[in-house]
């Protein structure tokens, strides 16, 4: 069952579950632009893809006109958007910004984080700042000021604070439904016609005890 957060003539935006290819991949999955696309009864336009094992907020556009609209937005950097990260490892400050050069591998479909500029790399900037603690883990505000390919996952890879469960990034064990603890948290952008600014935020998954630890931590933010 989708997850609307948001619907109108111009676009849809839902709150995606973990394990789900945003758009069709070689596995042939029935995809959420696909599932989306049922539920509007129209072709729908990607504004911006997050990857299949992170859950949370994806946003179509269903005319071009809108899409393009809003991935201007993106482009010019004035899309407002948060993630949620849960890491074993606690970065060594609670808030910073990391900088890195990413250059991401086809062939593996993973991207490495590297300290200074080599060929084929591009910077990467990301912000975060610690929300709570519980017993074995930690949970992270992100915010991307750049937006590479697998950005969040390789650069907290590359300080020693790999996301739980992603273990193609070196988290140490795998959950058991694939999924990764990263969650497209909160979106904020100008409606592409009436240009009212829209806030939106994406539920935790749900029966997880781990996000579950910290949901009274978010609901008090």
């Amino acid at each position: 069952m989708l997850h609307v957060l948001f619907e109108d003539s111009a676009l849809i935006v839902l709150n995606k579950p973990a394990g789900i290819p945003v758009q069709s991949d070689k596995t042939g999955d029935t995809s959420l632009i696909e599932l989306a696309g049922a539920h509007c009864g129209q072709a729908l336009h990607p504004v911006h893809r997050i990857d299949r094992p992170v859950s949370g907020i994806v946003l179509f556009g269903k005319t071009k006109e809108a899409m393009t609209a809003l991935t201007e937005q993106f482009q010019a950097r004035s899309i407002e958007k948060a993630y949620l990260a849960v890491v074993q490892q606690m970065p060594q400050e609670p808030t910073g910004t990391l900088v890195h050069h990413i250059r991401k591998y086809e062939a593996r479909n993973i991207s490495k984080a590297h300290e200074e500029s080599r060929p084929g790399t591009r910077r990467a900037e990301t912000r975060y700042r610690l929300l709570g603690s519980s017993d074995r883990y930690h949970l992270l505000e992100i915010s991307l000021v750049s937006g590479l390919h697998h950005q969040i996952r390789a650069q907290l890879a590359a300080i020693g604070s790999p996301i739980k469960g992603d273990v193609k990034y070196g988290f140490r064990r795998g959950n058991r439904d694939r999924s990764i603890h990263l969650h497209s948290w909160r979106l904020a952008f100008e409606h592409p016609f009436s240009g009212e600014w829209i806030q939106l935020e994406a539920s935790l998954p749900e029966q997880d005890a781990v996000w579950e630890a910290f949901r009274e931590v978010i609901a008090a933010l």
